[in-house]
């Protein structure tokens, strides 16, 4: 066999492929450990609230607010949840080295978070109507609850756009995609964090 098929083996995709570092990167369980830090901060809002709950059997809320109503939280539960599929396809695309789907997908959720925004922002403007941050115990967790998730589903937005643009340049393919793989570690990470606040302030009050 001669140099240059060698060098030409060397250097195919299979070759390439091989070559790659195997098991985790440092960057990948910076990600989970931030990741678990944050659901750890969720965890204790949660439970303040499950806990604040029960020291109110006769009433809660308290202070004569109305039950948190369901059509706008199911509105929002139905574009951000799902927005976790398009982010794994884009993910399972660009490992194939398709950045089409890379950049699809990456839209696709791009618009689906900032549709979640927008309904929770009509949300609040309603919301506010009928008690505040200071108003009690109640309104106090509410908004930092919910206002703490929105947090994070704005920086989530903000690395999404970043990768768009990124995928937009053609930075991203079959072998580099490691900040792909982080973003969508920290969205699906948001998805989860909003189906247990939906579960305890929208839905547990009808349980």
């Amino acid at each position: 066999m001669s140099a240059l098929e060698t060098a030409g083996e060397s250097t195919s995709p299979q070759a390439l492929t091989t070559e790659m570092p195997s098991g985790r990167t440092p960057a990948w369980w910076g990600m989970v450990l931030f990741v678990l830090t944050e659901a750890t901060l969720f965890a204790v809002l949660l439970g303040s609230f499950f806990y604040l709950r029960f020291q109110h059997p006769a009433q809660w809320p308290p202070g004569g607010i109305e039950k948190p109503e369901l059509e706008r939280p199911l509105i929002m539960t139905a574009v951000l949840l799902p927005s976790s599929l398009p982010v794994i396809w884009a993910e399972r695309g660009i490992r194939k080295g398709q950045r089409w789907r890379l950049r699809l997908g990456l839209l696709a959720t791009l618009l689906m978070g900032l549709s979640f925004l927008t309904v929770q922002g009509l949300e609040y403007a309603s919301d506010l109507r009928k008690f505040t941050f200071t108003t009690n115990v109640y309104g106090s967790l509410f908004y930092t609850i919910t206002g703490f998730h929105g947090l994070h589903v704005t920086i989530g937005l903000l690395m999404v756009a970043w990768l768009l643009a990124a995928a937009l340049r053609g930075s991203f393919g079959y072998r580099r995609h490691e900040r792909v793989r982080l973003t969508a570690i920290y969205w699906h990470f948001v998805d989860i964090v909003w189906a247990g606040i939906l579960f305890t302030i929208y839905l547990s009050e009808r349980l």
